[in-house]
């Protein structure tokens, strides 16, 4: 099963995407969500999943800049 997160700052799309789809259709499963960047990157780093949906544009750390974060964290600990 495919572990998957999703962070938006608008709770109603995060909703709507937990709800408005069968991810276990899809072989997934929603392991946490959160409505900004750092709390998205915290989720990434202690979930370690293999989906990430995110909006780009929030407050305290956009969804490009989690991402890349994301990716030098990746990268450093290989």
């Amino acid at each position: 099963m495919y572990k998957v997160v999703i962070v938006d700052d608008e709770p109603i799309i995060v909703e709507g995407l937990q709800k408005g789809i069968e991810w276990a259709n899809w072989n997934c499963e929603i392991v946490g969500t959160g409505s900004n960047g750092l709390e998205g990157l915290q989720l990434v780093k202690e979930l370690q999943p293999d989906i990430l949906i995110s909006d780009i544009s929030m407050t305290n750390m956009d969804g490009l800049a989690m991402v890349a974060a994301v990716s030098y964290t990746h990268l450093r600990a290989h």
